[in-house]
């Protein structure tokens, strides 16, 4: 998989050095392969800070370092919690842009009770924010996990050439 998206990372990767800015990756269904994926193009110290992979509160509360507050009324898998996770792994880590996907891979029960083969990418920029919603109508974990990091890439290329 990493092979196949090495291509598209490059051209991320390229339009972020051409800018002179930096981003940092919160993987949450994703499993690290955002983050991953990017890691794969040389030099990436040029334009990728750091990241994680969110997959416990804990993790999320170390690596966002919000008060319980902030996600009051939210749930795993939503636009708002996407964004709330990609503004603070942008900010926690000084980086220009912040890209968070959480999900829901299907195999077992989602904490929030998010069904399964539903991802949300959150991308926070210098100017502005962008979401997106991808539902494979599977409960394939590997298999959505793949799609999800597809879908998460696309989506910020795509922003990236826009901006």
């Amino acid at each position: 998989m990493l092979t196949e998206l090495h291509p598209q990372a490059l051209r991320i990767a390229e339009l972020l050095r051409a800018r002179g800015e930096k981003i940092a990756v919160a993987d949450g269904a994703t499993g690290g392969l955002i983050a991953a994926s990017l890691l794969t193009v040389p030099g990436a110290l040029d334009f990728f800070v750091g990241g994680g992979t969110v997959y416990s509160f804990r993790a999320r509360d170390v690596l966002f370092d919000q008060p319980r507050e902030a996600y009051k009324g939210m749930r795993g898998a939503s636009p708002e919690y996407a964004l709330l996770q990609a503004r603070s792994i942008r900010d926690n880590f000084h980086a220009d842009w912040g890209i968070a996907e959480s999900g829901s891979v299907g195999g077992s029960t989602h904490p929030t009770g998010a069904p399964g083969g539903t991802s949300c990418a959150a991308i926070v920029g210098p100017d502005g924010d962008w979401v997106q919603v991808t539902e494979t109508g599977r409960d394939d974990r590997i298999g959505n996990m793949e799609a999800f990091t597809r879908a998460a890439l696309a989506h910020l290329e795509k922003t990236l050439k826009s901006v």
